[in-house]
């Protein structure tokens, strides 16, 4: 049985449309919504059945009335605080939800009869869910509101998920107030508390300010008033003490107020776990356990991670780690043992008088467990059966070997053991495929040392043709294979994506013949993406011999692109050339404030060149670019927002890379569309490809997660005209099969 506070799914006011209460059951998925006053008086519920039965009666009522005249106003009822017993025997025969009413009538909260979900304010914890991520402050504040305030900042600033408190009536928990008689470990205790420890009225204005920061706030309550203070003002959770976990009554205290509860089992035996646990889920509430070893600081040998695999077993919820001992290793290692909640204290300065401190992380290094947290929690994957990775396809290329043909080989021939060689890269078939190659009859000709592909295998292969948009399309190409792709199709203009070696390439001794015959009128390039020396372009580096060095090699190329122009004389326009400006980091991404000055780096990079005759676009970029054989961190032309605004103050137009941009609002939580109605009024070129994830880039279209008809939609009203490429990751091999699959299903939607 779940007690849900958080109504605002659930909630329509009376004077709501119908509409409105048809969305909200959508949305919640429980398929019902409660209709309420402004005072939230509870008028009655609307359902699926509610709903059906109206209509019915009404076939041609307006979805525009108010809810109150669709509601079933006999809705049963309990006050809020009933216990699971009576409420299990007041629901109806097959509902699953009851309305608890405060003393005034109000709406308070929702019996939902379903096995407990821990939720702690807008978080769900537990299986399938990242690690929620506790700073407990606790009395670090050492009876500072300020520094209790500064603390929930920098708890923010460092990753965490919520801040933890503590509350005490110290007249309601200590048979005394004052130390004398008590031995030497409670008198230190006692003076700290009445020294440092804030009371409700000082510590509600922090919990108000704590979730101003977007945070949960839990607290600690170590009696019977301070569970009072807590439950009036609604914190999102109770946290139990070690301390505490024996404590039945003060357990059922809590559990009365139907708040979901985290409970610490330090200091106790494991029948005394069993005992609370069966307690507890008694009480109807979710709830959580943490396995901690309540000593400060804690040994390393004692600290027994193992048994978080019994922990979970006894409580059959979801398992966290509390954590006193140095360091931030554990409670990661904790993570990857399964842990789902991690507590661990947060201070301002550990030399500060009280035994939490000692045992505290500097806001630093919490932030350091919480990115250590979630790059483990990356790490661990699942059960699922293995695939390739996008960096691994990559390096598969490169380092692997493929079936290459032993002879010259023609259509019609049919494969033999002699006829194949295993050569490196890997660009073809891979050596396990040989034996589905011998005996294949060929469909093409095959010259001495060239790459067998998957096409091979089959009867029916994706060829060139002439292809139909209401934009110009191009193909990227190498000089080498210009020939080889444009041979049955006219594509309106190719881009020259060059290695850093076919900038070492006279024009005048391939392009004749690669043209020749060919009407293609028109030509873009695109920066090389790694120079020798393992040298990437960042415009934006700090460094200033690399971003000089940068400038120079982003010259040279447009200094070849202003050459290929003698080539196509009958260009409408001047060529663009394609510029990832760079940006990346090795470890981690930039916070928005370090972004801005990087940005000005470039616009001054970019002042430096001399880009008479041709148009420079800066590409859109992924949050983790694939260079070198691994993966890094992108930090600029990702957000739109400042993409765009880059944009707009420089002048510099933006090649929108599709799949590019998918990945970085997927990191970013925004929305495909939202992005590209920001960028589309700068863009003067498109990359069109899919995109999986945050880093699977280069997927073929529609086999990724673009919705591509809505995409079309909305291209052809925000960048009519603009012109683009198929951008297929080894698009080109097997005869460009790639990108003539991509180029036949867009023409569906462009």
């Amino acid at each position: 049985m779940i007690i849900e506070r958080r109504l605002t799914p659930y909630l329509v006011f009376a004077e709501d449309s119908v509409l409105v209460a048809l969305r909200k059951m959508t949305e919640n998925k429980d398929r019902i919504v409660f209709c309420v006053d402004s005072r939230g008086q509870l008028h009655g519920s609307i359902s699926d059945g509610d709903f059906r039965r109206w209509i019915i009666a009404n076939p041609q009522a307006d979805l525009e009335v108010a809810s109150a005249v669709v509601a079933n106003r006999d809705v049963v009822t309990l006050p809020f605080g009933a216990d699971t017993a009576e409420i299990l025997a007041a629901l109806p025969v097959g509902a699953a939800h009851l309305p608890l009413l405060d003393e005034r009538g109000r709406l308070a909260a929702l019996a939902i009869n379903k096995d407990a979900e821990l939720r702690i304010g807008e978080h769900a914890v537990g299986p399938g869910q990242p690690c929620f991520v506790i700073a407990e402050i606790g009395n670090n504040h050492n009876g500072s509101v300020d520094l209790a305030r500064e603390l929930v900042d920098r708890a923010a600033e460092a990753g965490a998920q919520a801040v933890k408190f503590q509350l005490r009536d110290m007249g309601a928990l200590y048979r005394q107030t004052g130390s004398a008689g008590e031995d030497l470990g409670v008198q230190y205790t006692l003076d700290l508390l009445t020294k440092f420890a804030l009371p409700a009225p000082d510590l509600l204005p922090v919990f108000d300010h704590a979730r101003d920061r977007g945070l949960a706030v839990m607290c600690t309550p170590w009696d019977s008033p301070s569970v009072k203070a807590l439950a009036d003002y609604g914190v999102d959770a109770l946290k139990i003490a070690s301390a505490d976990l024996t404590n039945h009554d003060l357990l059922k205290d809590a559990g009365s107020h139907r708040l979901p509860m985290v409970l610490s089992t330090g200091m106790s035996r494991e029948e005394e776990i069993r005992e609370s646990v069966d307690l507890v889920r008694s009480l109807g509430v979710p709830f959580a356990l943490l396995h901690c070893q309540s000593t400060y600081p804690a040994p390393f040998k004692d600290i027994n991670l193992a048994y978080m695999d019994r922990l979970g077993e006894i409580g059959g919820c979801p398992i966290g780690y509390s954590g006193h001992e140095r360091g931030i290793h554990v409670p990661v290692a904790a993570v990857a043992r399964g842990a789902k909640i991690i507590e661990k204290h947060l201070t301002w300065d550990r030399a500060m008088e009280g035994n939490d401190h000692k045992v505290s992380l500097l806001s630093e290094e919490f932030s350091r467990m919480t990115a250590q947290i979630r790059e483990v929690e990356a790490s661990l994957g699942s059960t699922r059966p293995r695939v390739v990775s996008t960096g691994e396809a990559m390096n598969r290329i490169n380092l692997s070997k493929s079936l290459v043909a032993s002879r010259q080989l023609e259509p019609g021939h049919v494969v033999g053991e002699a006829d194949v060689e295993v050569k490196s890269p890997g660009r073809g078939l891979q050596p396990n495929s040989r034996h589905r190659l011998i005996g294949r009859t060929l469909h093409r000709s095959v010259g001495q040392g060239e790459f067998f592909f998957e096409g091979d295998l089959h009867d029916v292969v994706p060829t060139a043709r002439q292809f139909h948009f209401d934009r110009p399309w191009g193909l990227p190409v190498r000089y080498h294979d210009i020939a080889a792709l444009t041979t049955d199709c006219t594509p309106d203009f190719l881009e020259f994506h060059f290695s850093y070696k076919d900038l070492e390439i006279d024009p005048a001794d391939v392009l004749p013949q690669a043209l020749t015959g060919r009407s293609i009128r028109a030509f873009t390039t695109h920066l090389p993406d790694l120079f020798a020396g393992d040298f990437l372009v960042d415009l934006a580096s700090r460094d200033a011999e690399h971003r000089a060095e940068s400038i120079r090699q982003v010259q040279r190329t447009i200094d070849v692109t202003r050459a290929l122009s003698t080539w196509f004389p009958d260009a409408d326009d001047e060529p663009l050339m394609v510029v990832t400006m760079g940006g990346f980091t090795t470890d981690r991404h930039l916070g928005a404030g370090r972004r801005a000055p990087a940005y000005e780096r470039v616009a001054e990079a970019l002042g430096k060149l001399d880009t008479t005759g041709v148009r420079i676009a800066a590409q859109t970029l992924p949050p983790y670019p694939w260079l070198m054989g691994g993966q890094q961190f992108h930090n600029l032309f990702l957000d739109p927002a400042d993409t765009a605004e880059f944009a707009r103050t420089t002048g510099t137009g933006l090649c929108l890379d599709i799949s590019h941009t998918k990945l970085a609002v997927t990191f970013l939580g925004l929305s495909l569309s939202e992005a590209v109605e920001q960028l589309a009024p700068y863009t003067t070129h498109l990359h069109l490809v899919d995109a999986v994830g945050v880093d699977g880039e280069g997927v073929q279209i529609g086999e990724g997660e673009v919705d591509w008809p809505a995409l079309a939609s909305q291209l052809r009203r925000s960048a009519p005209g603009v012109p683009f490429i198929p951008e297929i990751w080894q698009g080109h091999v097997n005869g460009g099969a790639g990108f003539w699959t991509a180029l036949e299903r867009l023409e569906e939607w462009l």
